[in-house]
């Protein structure tokens, strides 16, 4: 019997007509990378577990997809720990290496590896799948991919700015209405400490990272599972439903944090920002966010998150600044802020709000009809001269039957096709159809080519 062909859950297969459109948001975001100076970088699809492991707090660790060591993995492993079933522990003894989570920590090692190579502050940009070992839903999946801008080596808030820049750019040109949201970790910091619980910052925004999804009702009981105090809560409660002007919530903030000179200064760290940002012509709107935590352990600074305005998904852009990631393999002090944005989301928005411009769904422009082997080589020939001028252009191989040939143009949205036999041989001209109209004209080559580039 044969096999039933499927895939793992949390993956997808992408068409042909699916992967034109995602090349499309690709190049999109990869154009503007460059216009900033950001250069690419691959990392590998494998990292050794070490490198990964205590990078992303305890949940993060929870979804890595670790891989098998080759070769008989068992046979170094410990007896009582299998007769224990002790997962955790038996894993460093069975597995090495772990697929990558995100492209964030891979950079860090990658920088720490070639300092010796780049030149800093160094501006990467890389595009690669991902994998979680996550609850696939709607809008969340176990592989996709991940389009990461970093800055690495300067600590300047111009850095934050610009990220916001690209982010503007990106999604004005993908003709995606976005908005951006902004805090700091500093602030966080500062919050914990205000309502005593200083020492519980990791719990803290683990938990109000999941306020827009669980509410705030949920987030409480969370909090106070966690063992924070009912008196520490009820102080956290007016911070989070703070409202008003992004300047009014930095001056309420201003006063609230008047004895943390942390808190204080993220607080000076986002209007400084937001300053720089107004007097630019950036045209989403940046919105501060006190709840927007993005619970990754390794932000220290400014955080992002970019929510589509006009559909119900999670964020479709995220990132933040890194103080000392790079220090964990070794590089101390060296600073760092990125954003991801998340193509599968960005994908998945673009199709269902139709966004994409007509032209970057066509393949092909023109396809030469087949009416035999000395026609066929004959096209052959007038095709690469077009191609050369730049038109998407095929010749259909086989001379099959008209029928089939023009369905098959039907099929790919082939908008015109080009009929040469015996006569138009002769007499050095192309018949060129219409699809949609089945208008028909006899066409020099020099014609067909202005009617496509013109």
């Amino acid at each position: 019997m044969a096999q039933k062909p499927s895939i793992p859950k949390g993956t997808r297969d992408f068409t042909p007509d699916e992967m034109v459109r995602r090349n499309y948001i690709f190049d999109s975001i990869k154009e503007v990378f460059q216009r900033y100076g950001y250069m690419p970088i691959e990392t590998p699809a494998m990292e050794n577990l070490d490198t990964l492991l205590g990078k992303y707090g305890d949940e993060g660790d929870k979804l890595l997809f670790k891989i098998l060591n080759s070769g008989d993995f068992l046979n170094k492993a410990d007896d009582g720990l299998l007769a224990q079933k002790d997962s955790n522990r038996l894993t460093g003894q069975i597995s090495e290496k772990g697929l990558r989570y995100d492209l964030t920590v891979p950079f860090a090692r990658f920088v720490v590896q070639h300092q010796n190579e780049l030149s800093f502050p160094f501006k990467r940009y890389q595009i690669q799948p991902v994998w979680r070992a996550d609850r696939p839903q709607k809008g969340r999946y176990r592989e996709f991919f991940q389009c990461d801008v970093d800055v690495i080596g300067s600590d300047s808030l111009f850095n934050e700015v610009e990220l916001i820049q690209i982010v503007d750019e990106v999604f004005r040109n993908l003709g995606i209405r976005v908005v951006i949201k902004l805090n700091n970790r500093k602030v966080l910091a500062g919050i914990a400490e205000i309502i005593g619980e200083a020492s519980r910052l990791t719990d803290i925004t683990v938990a109000i990272d999941k306020l827009e999804k669980i509410g705030l009702e949920k987030v409480n009981v969370e909090l106070s599972e966690k063992g924070l105090t009912d008196d520490a809560i009820a102080k956290l409660q007016p911070i989070l439903s703070l409202s008003g002007s992004n300047s009014g919530k930095l001056d309420q903030l201003a006063h609230i944090f008047a004895s943390s000179e942390l808190g204080t200064k993220g607080v000076e760290e986002l209007r400084e920002v937001l300053t720089i940002v107004e007097s630019l012509d950036v045209e989403t709107g940046v919105e501060l966010d006190l709840t927007l935590a993005r619970g990754l352990n390794y932000y220290t600074g400014a955080i992002f998150e970019v929510k589509a305005l006009d559909m119900q998904i999670g964020s479709i852009t995220g990132g933040g600044r890194y103080d000392d990631l790079t220090g964990i393999f070794g590089l101390k002090n060296v600073s760092g802020v990125g954003i991801s944005f998340g193509a599968d989301r960005i994908f998945d928005v673009m199709n269902q709000l139709e966004l994409y411009p007509p032209e970057v769904t066509t393949t092909t422009q023109l396809m030469f009809v087949n009416f035999g082997p000395k026609e066929g080589a004959h096209c052959l020939k007038i095709a690469s001269q077009l191609r050369k001028e730049g038109l998407k252009v095929e010749v259909y191989p086989d001379s099959a039957k008209m029928k089939k040939q023009m369905t098959y143009a039907n099929k790919k949205n082939i908008a015109f096709v080009a009929l040469v036999g015996e006569e138009e041989m002769n007499a050095g001209t192309v018949t060129l159809k219409n699809m949609e109209s089945g208008e028909q004209s006899a066409m020099k080559v020099e014609d067909i080519i202005r009617t496509f580039t013109e």
